[in-house]
């Protein structure tokens, strides 16, 4: 049965989501720290991961659909709509708490996301304030060929 199939996706599918979750706050974890050096590692561990739910989003679609075409329903059926119309037994149970456990963990991925959004704004920020703060004035040499500070536009009068 494609229902015992879709089950085992969905339980593979909120393993990724914990693990997506993991990755979002371990990256919080270095922009709070200041460990910028880590920082491109664990943003390419949550792009590795986010890969993986793509395929398995994909494949839990494909056993879905063949789900609701067992079960006479729309073959675009969502999680709701098959919970909503699994017939007797413990799967409108099980569907549905996998539907809430999902959209639980999907909002809780969506803070995360936007409060390390928020700490890369303000580390880019501090950055170019820094970097403003530390530009040197425009130097110029002296007569032994050594950088010298010009403090501003000087006029010699040579008539004088």
């Amino acid at each position: 049965m494609a229902i015992h199939d879709l089950s085992a996706q969905l339980w593979h599918e909120r393993e990724l989501l914990d693990l997506l979750t993991f990755k979002l706050e371990e990256e919080q974890l270095l922009l709070t720290a200041g460990k910028t050096r880590w920082l491109s590692h664990a943003t390419r561990e949550v792009e590795q991961v986010l890969e993986r739910l793509s395929s398995a989003g994909l494949a839990r679609a494909v056993t879905a659909a063949a789900v609701a075409h067992e079960w006479g329903l729309p073959e675009e059926s969502t999680l709701r709509d098959l919970a909503a119309a699994a017939p007797d037994g413990p799967w409108a149970e099980i569907l549905s708490a996998h539907l809430k456990a999902m959209s639980e963990q999907a909002a809780l991925i969506r803070q995360l996301r936007d409060a390390n959004a928020q700490f890369l704004r303000a580390a880019s920020r501090s950055t170019q304030e820094t970097l403003a703060e530390t530009q040197s004035s425009a130097k110029t040499y002296d007569s032994r060929g050594r950088a010298a500070r010009l403090d501003g536009g000087r006029l010699f009068d040579r008539d004088l």
